[in-house]
């Protein structure tokens, strides 16, 4: 979400730095040009102003010159006064200028002025000043902070445009997926700011998936599975009642507990394996001796080498401690070690090394193999590829598919092939190192 608050903030300042930069500079020509109208129209104004009130000076004696100033002041509200010529030092490319048409307008740092020459008073000088226009509001400043607003809100919309269409197709993927179409992703795209909240719902999607596949091959097989024994209990009932003496009876009754134990088993065995997806969220890594976890699932192991007369060995020559949940991965090595056994001729060999970027151990034995047709199947559940071993047994076809659960967890990968070393099955655990 680091990448949505960036590109929030960007947009923003952004747009209002840069927009109101435009803007300002837009204004300032534009009052620029207004301005230089409005001074060049009140200039105008003034000078004709100067020149008729120095015409009427002129006229009239010297002696009255102050008090028609000051009538000057109070009849056309002006700011206008005499000077002294003596007072006023000014070059004499300017002084010129008071003698003609309008006066000589100058500057201070406060206001602008005008001078005027009384021709028949050369004494004395006639002074405007121009006061500095005022600041009108216009329709302009409108218009202005309107379009301020406007482009801001333009730029949000283009931002915030792929952001609505990716919660879009979001929102679209979710309501297909729950219409049933569970293989819905959102495609990544470079230009979306929630790819967080996108791969977030990819795995989502693909756990929901996985689990209603799971649950789906779970019921299947269930209900396939299940239908012998009930149709033995059933025939088994029927046969006791029907027995006319207490040993047929007993026979019966006999096979009936063994297929009730079958069927204990077997749905137990499958309750656990539906439960696998909930005891994900509670597995606890810790630092382990792979090498000391390796040799107790060996040991526990050894009575079944015994009795199949099968040679069981350890080889590794470093030590190895990895971040693991040792309950499930020692479960894991059981599986896979007593399954190598049962296939094996005569030995089985474990192996386990690390490198800068992963821990790999490896179970190979020196059996049979497995068909090339087949290595693609032997982690889906239910799936048996020795039919000699039976449900009766205790062989649900459960064994790789709670193995590859187990490894899936410690976001690890399983892979079988078939050993050129000892002939046989190997079975290949890779676990990346979490850095």
């Amino acid at each position: 979400m680091r990448g949505l608050y960036l590109s929030i903030i960007i947009t923003v300042l952004g747009s209002l730095f840069f927009i109101g930069w435009g803007l300002d500079k837009l204004a300032e020509h534009a009052e620029s040009g207004q301005q230089a109208n409005q001074e060049s129209q009140r200039t105008l104004l003034y000078r004709q102003l100067v020149q008729g009130l120095s015409s009427q000076l002129n006229d009239l004696p010297e002696t009255s010159l102050t008090d028609t100033v000051r009538q000057f002041q109070q009849q056309y509200e002006i700011n206008s006064h005499l000077v002294l010529s003596d007072d006023v030092a000014l070059p004499q490319a300017l002084s010129v200028q008071l003698d003609h048409q309008g006066g000589l307008l100058l500057a201070s740092q406060n206001d602008q002025y005008l001078l005027k020459k009384l021709s028949k008073h050369p004494s004395y000088l006639l002074q405007i000043n121009i006061p500095l226009a005022q600041e009108e509001s216009s329709s302009f400043n409108f218009i202005l902070t309107l379009a301020l607003y406007t482009s801001i809100c333009c730029i949000l919309i283009l931002w915030v445009f792929p952001l609505s269409r990716r919660l879009y197709l979001l929102n679209n993927a979710a309501a297909k997926i729950g219409a049933g179409q569970l293989d819905m992703r959102i495609k990544p795209s470079r230009f979306s700011y929630i790819k967080m909240l996108e791969k977030s719902f990819n795995n989502m999607a693909g756990q929901i998936e996985k689990l209603v596949a799971d649950n789906k091959i779970l019921a299947r097989s269930l209900s396939h599975d299940i239908r012998t024994p009930i149709a033995c209990l059933r025939f088994g009932l029927e046969a006791a009642i029907d027995s006319k003496t207490l040993e047929k009876k007993n026979s019966y009754l006999t096979r009936m507990d063994s297929e009730l134990t079958n069927m204990e088993e077997m749905t137990s065995a499958f309750l656990e394996y539906a439960s696998m997806e909930r005891q994900a969220l509670h597995i606890k890594k810790q630092k382990t001796d792979v090498n000391a976890l390796i040799k107790s699932a060996i040991g526990d192991c050894e009575i079944l080498a015994n009795q199949k007369e099968v040679r069981l060995s350890l080889a590794t020559t470093q030590p190895i401690h990895f971040s693991l949940d040792y309950h499930w991965c020692y479960r894991v090595l059981i599986n896979l070690i007593s399954n190598a056994i049962g296939y094996a001729n005569h030995e089985v060999l474990v192996s386990a090394e690390i490198t800068k970027k992963q821990l790999i151990i490896t179970i190979e034995d020196d059996g049979k193999g497995i068909a090339a047709d087949k290595l693609d199947v032997v982690f889906t559940p239910f799936v048996k590829l020795d039919p000699e071993r039976s449900r009766e047994q205790g062989h649900f076809g459960l064994g790789l598919a709670i193995c590859a659960k187990v490894v899936d967890w410690h976001h690890g990968t399983i892979s079988t092939d078939n050993n050129k070393r000892l002939s046989g099955a190997c079975f290949t655990i890779t676990f990346p190192i979490q850095k």
